[in-house]
């Protein structure tokens, strides 16, 4: 996800309502009222926020809960914005528990749709963890990919996520 363009730099701290660190990622909440918006992992190494509204405290002490116990399930409004496409995919992974993961190709079969699309959806996803896009992967069992990446910083975090729920 990348930063709308009419955002200075000297804004971004305006542009999200908490930063938490975790051991993969800096985790950039946004809300809007009363709902969250958007989940974005951050380079590691970026500054933490504290919380500026109440639902982002919510947020934080929900994403700190799933990290002690990846078996936490998340009771957060959450404000998901995507195609009907896109919809029926991210409602196919939210019943997908932890400690279990399900394949690009099934979901497709499910939603008489194809892998590519699904893997798109997934790609998509602005609500990471809470809409848990890492438990989708390969139908030959491998990691498949995740942010829209084959390689590098977004397949460490989908390999972390998964370790984390022993998958």
């Amino acid at each position: 996800m990348g930063r709308s363009n009419n955002i200075l730099e000297s804004n971004l701290e305006d542009y999200y309502q908490a930063k938490i660190a975790t051991p993969f990622a800096v985790l950039g909440i946004r809300t809007n009222g009363l709902w969250l918006t958007d989940i974005e992992y951050l380079p590691p190494d970026t500054p933490t926020l504290a919380f500026q509204n109440e639902l982002a405290r919510e947020v934080c002490k929900q994403l700190q809960a799933y990290l002690t116990d990846p078996n936490f399930v998340f009771d957060l409004s959450l404000h998901i914005n995507g195609t009907n496409h896109q919809r029926r995919v991210w409602e196919a992974i939210k019943i997908i528990p932890s400690g279990s993961t399900n394949s690009y190709a099934d979901i497709a079969t499910r939603l008489c749709s194809a892998p590519r699309a699904v893997g798109q959806a997934c790609g998509a996803n602005r609500l990471p963890i809470v809409i848990p896009c890492h438990r989708v992967i390969s139908k030959d069992g491998g990691i498949g990919g995740f942010m829209n990446a084959r390689n590098g910083f977004p397949l460490d975090i989908k390999r972390w996520l998964l370790r984390h729920e022993c998958v």
